[in-house]
């Protein structure tokens, strides 16, 4: 499973990226909102230092208009990915965006056959928000799992990138499911990295390892 980062955040983009793991990054309007700067100068960016899929999202609701700002977002970078609301209209600037080369991710999609219509419709990215169901009482990783089942029956070319991620869990639980990406926040990845037993564990070592430079120095 590929690991993108979930922010607009040029330091926690820059300092995570440099881990090792992350092979895109995905943004929107309130991410880029929260940043100081032109949002196609920070999109910019963030295209340098990932080297993967970076989306940007439209934020007209007819096709029409969705079309035309995508076509601008996509000339900022080769690696610039379009976000679409999963509507009628969104559909509609998908096919449009796909006839012309340009690569889609449909974001804000809540069952398997949004995602289903959004693959046929021709985006290369779907985004279940699994967090946001889950705070509705409603489990969002059951949507990873049968979009993921749907996708393989049907050999659906269409990545699968699991959204809205709120904790660990939910990164382990699409990795378990077979989804393609889980786009992860800064703060999550860096919970993910520690764990109290790794800690204690070095600590160890290097008590011992004191222990033994003190024999030698006898």
């Amino acid at each position: 499973m590929k690991l993108f980062i979930d922010t607009a955040h040029i330091p926690d983009i820059e300092e995570i990226a440099s881990w090792g793991i992350i092979e895109g990054a995905t943004t929107n309007p309130t991410l880029l909102s929260r940043e100081e700067g032109d949002p196609r100068e920070i999109l910019y960016r963030i295209c340098e230092i990932v080297k993967g899929p970076v989306s940007a999202e439209v934020i007209a609701l007819d096709a029409e208009g969705m079309v035309k700002e995508a076509r601008e977002l996509a000339a900022i970078h080769k690696n610039i990915v379009i976000k679409i609301p999963f509507t009628v209209d969104g559909l509609k600037a998908v096919r449009r965006l796909a006839d012309e080369g340009i690569r889609t991710n449909v974001t804000l999609i809540f069952t398997p056959l949004q995602a289903l219509l959004a693959a046929k419709a021709g985006a290369a990215f779907v985004s279940p928000f699994i967090g946001r169901l889950d705070d509705i009482a409603t489990e969002g990783m059951k949507v990873v799992r049968d979009t993921m089942e749907i996708f393989m029956n049907y050999e659906v070319e269409t990545e699968l990138l699991v959204a809205s991620v709120r904790h660990p869990m939910h990164v382990l639980e699409a990795a378990v499911a077979g989804a393609d990406i889980a786009t992860v926040p800064p703060k999550v990845l860096r919970q993910i990295v520690k764990h109290p037993l790794t800690d204690i564990g070095i600590e160890r070592f290097l008590a011992d390892w004191e222990k033994v430079k003190g024999g030698k120095a006898k």
